[in-house]
């Protein structure tokens, strides 16, 4: 069994390469063939001259692009990644912590060849508080009738066949938005979301996003290291408190937008118009 694992490594992001190389050669399904495919502007990555590690350059295009256009990133590689059984791509800040066998992750003929993992800050959260793309303009709209679950972006996969299918997919409704001048609220995870409606992929527990030094009812197998104790989230995207504070308030100016009809319906309708 080959299987491609994806690492996007630009700026600062890098420092977390070698934790995550290292720990998926100890758990994550040791007995396969794995190889990675690590897009990075570190001239001095550790392990890049591992036969197991192609490294592709690749200059950080800035935030929120760095996430947002990770699927163009990853069909650099398409002719390389056509010859894989599946291909799994994690958050730079993923560590797995205990042995993940290939029946745990693997999706099955019922899941479409798909693999996702359930948000932890939204796995308990009912339909109309997940944070969804709600507008109509965007390829990354979700109807009413496929918000069930919301999927986190740090952790996605699948057959070689079918993740590729999303990645060229996902490429394209990315490009279409920006043609038009229009970003997906949560960017990636946005369009991920909207592709996995009716899909019936394998889901994850948040077990396999846990965030470093949350609490949930979940047992880690895959641990998100904390970005505070590496400088924090604006010092990881390498943007200026200003900036950061200016993409903050966009974000909230957003989401109170999409959410005023389905948090405060009698504040504002007769009826429900949502």
């Amino acid at each position: 069994m080959k299987i491609a694992l994806l690492f996007i490594g630009t700026g600062k992001y890098s420092i977390f390469w070698e934790g995550f190389f290292t720990s998926a050669e100890q758990y994550f399904i040791p007995a396969a063939q794995k190889e990675y495919f690590v897009f990075t502007d570190d001239a001095a990555l550790p392990y890049k001259n591992d036969p197991k590690v192609h490294v592709y350059h690749q200059e950080r295009l800035g935030w929120p692009y760095d996430t947002l256009m990770r699927f163009s990133i990853f069909y650099r590689a398409e002719k390389a990644l056509r010859g894989f059984d599946y291909i799994f791509f994690f958050n730079a800040n993923a560590e797995f912590i205990r042995p993940i066998s290939a029946g745990e992750i693997l999706p099955g003929l019922e899941h479409n060849g798909l693999t996702v993992v359930l948000h932890p800050g939204y796995y308990n959260k009912p339909a109309g508080k997940l944070p969804y793309e709600r507008s109509r303009k965007s390829t990354a709209f979700m109807p009413r009738s496929g918000r069930q679950q919301y999927f986190q972006g740090c952790l996605n996969g699948g057959t070689g066949a079918a993740y590729m299918q999303l990645v060229e997919t996902l490429m394209n409704n990315t490009q279409a938005d920006l043609d038009r001048g229009i970003i997906a609220v949560w960017h990636d995870e946005s369009h991920l979301n909207s592709y996995m409606a009716g899909r019936h992929p394998k889901v994850l527990t948040p077990a396999y996003a846990y965030p470093e030094g949350w609490e949930l009812p979940f047992t880690p197998a895959i641990s998100m290291r904390d970005k505070a104790r590496f400088g924090g989230h604006g010092f990881m995207r390498q943007i200026a408190p200003e900036q950061e504070k200016t993409l903050l308030q966009r974000v909230i100016r957003r989401l109170k937008r999409l959410f005023s009809c389905v948090l405060f319906p009698a504040l504002i309708f007769s009826a429900n118009t949502f």
